[in-house]
């Protein structure tokens, strides 16, 4: 029988700075859960195994794995099947309900943030510098998707892996002179793999594609998030008075959230 399973990535990370992610998510989900952990961190597959998920080591560093979870996410569904697969962050993100649990439309789904590309400093920054001012202008009135929660049926979340395996290596991000010759790392750079995800979905390299509004849909992206309220359980509430299935980036309001995640976390 066909599972559905959640891929993330936790590299660098200690378990403290996931518990949440993996407890309110098991309150809700019985599924396949897999997460890319450091090959040298022990004490976090520990951890996770008592929540019964599976672990991807890797020597990758942490500054590097938001572009190559990619590759590591399409090996690692080399010769397996799922019914649904959901590719996400795991350090900003809650669960309210089994993120499956919804009559989605498409065979990949994106959600999207109550924003367009061109106000976003970060966003237009990520684009102008992968792909070129010209590419951007196709796509910068566009809503600015969020590449931390992807949605979809297994197959068709194959083949996004496999894009965005492809577009990150032909083009690079274009670093600031100072970074090639100190060779550190650009901090700018951090986050753009939403570059790509965006310039492949609004650029129609992908079809079939489904999009869901931060507002009314089942997953939030509480970063530009317009309208933040919660009900008598301290759950996050759509415009539809339904609670959100995934709340992503609450840390980024950490003052309107805190009560409420606090209370949250005291019923799991």
């Amino acid at each position: 029988m066909n599972k559905n399973l959640i891929l993330s990535a936790a590299v660098g990370y200690n378990f403290q700075q996931i518990e949440f992610f993996v407890k309110s998510l098991r309150k809700y989900y019985v599924d396949d859960i897999c997460f890319i952990i450091s090959d040298t961190d022990q004490e976090l597959e520990r951890k996770l195994n008592d929540y019964n998920c599976d672990i991807i080591k890797t020597k990758i560093h942490k500054k590097q794995i938001q572009f190559k979870r990619y590759e590591i996410f399409s090996k690692y569904l080399e010769n397996k099947k799922f019914n649904n697969i959901l590719l996400c962050d795991s350090r900003d993100i809650y669960f309210q309900g089994s993120p499956f649990q919804f009559n989605y439309n498409y065979p990949i789904n994106f959600f999207l943030e109550d924003y367009i590309i061109k106000n976003c400093p970060y966003n237009s920054n990520w684009v102008i510098k992968t792909y070129g001012k010209t590419e951007f202008n196709y796509i910068a009135d566009k809503t600015i998707l969020c590449s931390g929660t992807v949605l979809g049926e297994g197959e068709k979340i194959k083949e996004y892996l496999n894009l965005m395996k492809k577009y990150i290596s032909k083009f690079k991000y274009r670093k600031k002179l100072k970074y090639f010759l100190t060779f550190r790392t650009d901090p700018e750079q951090r986050g753009c793999d939403q570059g790509h995800a965006n310039y492949l979905v609004h650029r129609s390299k992908i079809n079939d594609v489904g999009f869901y509004s931060n507002g009314k849909g089942p997953v939030a992206t509480a970063y530009y998030l317009n309208k933040i309220n919660f009900d008598k359980d301290s759950r996050l509430i759509n415009e539809l008075g339904k609670p959100y299935l995934l709340v992503h980036q609450y840390d980024k309001r950490w003052d309107i959230f805190a009560k409420h995640v606090n209370n949250f976390k005291g019923s799991l």
